[in-house]
């Protein structure tokens, strides 16, 4: 198996960053990120296809729309559908192909879908993992620049008289969506190290709101 990862990994990165745009949260850097999360998980799943895995990571935003494009929930399916032909092109192996459009297209949050391999559940978790963290916090407020969004409400960061929207407010995305990935890891150990990460996010906002009050 290792001479399959170390005779393909040139290939898939190649392959994956022809199709980058201009999205810093998701450039090279995010996909080889994804790829060393879960080799941490495949230490315990010894039973997942290493390959499969690593072609998904690298592969899974072959399309990637922005998250306030009104198909976003669509761009997984397009990714798995653009991965499958291109690796199909390159002589991958065949039998693998189903396993690696099945992980990208389950592996987005916007798009829902469960996913019912262990290399598929994986793929998602390293993927949502890289939401959390210090990077995960760097990708939020570069995301909702990207937006427009406003850093935080002016006058209750913390929406404790406010109904949350991290459409508006970019502090608000740490509870409207990312504190619930945790509980949504597919491992035990991707919800481990979820936790340990959600943390650096849990801490950075209340110190924030903090710094952020403003003195009447």
């Amino acid at each position: 198996m290792q001479t399959l990862l170390t005779q393909w990994q040139p290939r898939l990165l190649a392959l994956a960053t022809a199709g980058l745009g201009d999205d810093s949260a998701h450039d090279i850097n995010h996909l080889r990120r994804v790829w060393r999360n879960a080799c941490v998980l495949l230490q315990e799943h010894a039973q997942a296809d290493a390959l499969t895995v690593m072609a998904a990571c690298y592969l899974h935003d072959l399309v990637n729309l922005p998250k306030n494009h009104p198909e976003r929930h669509l761009a997984s399916r397009q990714a798995a559908a653009l991965a499958y032909r291109q690796l199909a092109e390159m002589d991958f192996p065949a039998d693998k192909l189903p396993g690696v459009a099945h992980a990208i297209e389950t592996h987005s949050f916007s798009a829902d879908l469960r996913p019912t391999t262990i290399e598929a559940q994986i793929v998602q978790d390293a993927d949502r993992i890289d939401a959390l963290g210090a990077v995960g916090l760097a990708r939020l407020f570069y995301t909702a620049a990207r937006m427009d969004s406003a850093l935080a409400h002016g006058n209750d960061p913390l929406a404790q008289h406010r109904a949350l929207d991290d459409k508006a407010y970019a502090l608000d995305h740490i509870v409207t969506k990312l504190d619930k990935l945790p509980g949504k890891m597919q491992t035990a150990a991707g919800r481990a190290l979820a936790e340990e990460r959600l943390a650096v996010l849990t801490d950075f906002r209340a110190a924030f709101a903090a710094e952020w009050a403003i003195a009447l």
